[in-house]
């Protein structure tokens, strides 16, 4: 008799940045490709009845609508389920909810408050897990910030990332492990006591080293702004933090991304990320959102495609897209000089 819930292929998650080790590129080069294949109107139906389950904590704007619609582009159904739809953490144990889901559904996606839950949820479902979002990481995030990236500069190897603003934040953390990964080097430059902690500056030193890429941590200043391609930021007070915000707003004093900042790379073609939503006046001016050198609203788009590939991946759809995409993105990967498996 078969197993209770088995599956027929072994399961894999996108719990953290790391997970795409390896294929980083790969995944991004499928991305680039979904995305001309589909543009707005375009949908697959290689996912035809399959469900992903999307399970949220924390309210969502582009997390939900993105991934809701990579999943019906690809043909799938989608089922939202809300803190209070379940009673996951309120009767019924993360480890029973994750077996109950597995046997309904063909995939998670769990925007958590806590890493440790997205872990649990992970460890026990045998359907795959995404991380839509916890106290640690930004996985899916960073991977459109990416995709953006590779679709302006037509490479991601060599390109100098600057972080400014709360280093200790999960969207923080995912850049200082991703740019090793992608071949870039990366800065990450926060007030003392908002600084990543030295264990994930460990981890990224050890991926920098074996990539030939370099990590810096320290404080702002015109020195370590010098040269930078890309300057991304983030709020400085996440959900979780409000109780913080009258000492965060001291500390972070200087550290809004303005024109004056951008001009002071002296690169000329410096661009700007944020993963929205902004807070004009604080981490960055409205200005630069919307100037000519910022590059938040194709980012945003493209949390999209970069989930759509996540999920032709982890549901193990390529088979079935590859003769869709054949040859659309030919050439994008040698140009991102970072070598790749699929």
């Amino acid at each position: 008799m078969m197993p209770l819930l088995a599956h027929k292929h072994a399961k894999r998650d996108l719990l953290k940045i790391t997970d795409v080790q390896g294929t980083l590129v790969a995944l991004l080069e499928e991305a680039l490709a979904l995305k001309t294949l589909l543009a707005k109107n375009g949908q697959l139906e290689v996912a035809k009845g399959k469900t992903l389950g999307l399970i949220f904590e924390k309210p969502s704007t582009r997390t939900r609508v993105s991934f809701e619609l990579a999943m019906k582009k690809l043909g799938g159904d989608v089922l939202v389920l809300q803190k209070n739809d379940i009673q996951m953490g309120r009767g019924e144990t993360i480890r029973d909810t994750a077996l109950v889901l597995s046997g309904f559904l063909d995939a998670l996606m769990y925007r958590a408050f806590k890493a440790e839950d997205i872990r649990e949820l992970a460890r026990h479902a045998t359907v795959p897990v995404i991380n839509g979002l916890d106290d640690e990481e930004h996985p899916c995030q960073i991977l459109a910030d990416f995709l953006t990236l590779l679709e302006h500069f037509g490479r991601l190897k060599g390109l100098e990332f600057v972080y400014v603003g709360d280093g200790d934040n999960n969207v923080a953390h995912s850049y200082l492990l991703g740019a090793p990964l992608a071949g870039m080097n990366v800065r990450i430059l926060s007030p003392r006591g908002y600084q990543p902690g030295p264990e994930w500056v460990e981890r990224a030193e050890k991926l920098a080293a074996a990539a030939g890429t370099k990590v810096y941590v320290g404080p702002l200043s015109a020195k370590n702004l010098l040269g930078a391609d890309v300057i991304a930021t983030d709020t400085w007070v996440s959900m979780g933090d409000e109780k913080e915000e009258r000492a965060r707003m001291k500390a972070f004093k200087g550290y809004t991304v303005d024109e004056r900042m951008l001009s002071a790379t002296r690169k000329g073609t410096t661009v700007f990320l944020h993963c929205l939503p902004a807070h004009y006046g604080h981490e960055c001016t409205e200005s630069v959102a919307h100037g000519p050198q910022s590059l938040v609203f194709q980012e945003a788009e493209n949390r999209l495609w970069a989930q759509m590939a996540a999920l032709v991946d982890l549901l193990q759809l390529r088979t079935e897209v590859a003769p869709h995409i054949a040859g659309l993105s030919s050439g994008s990967a040698a140009r991102a000089g970072v070598g790749h498996a699929v």
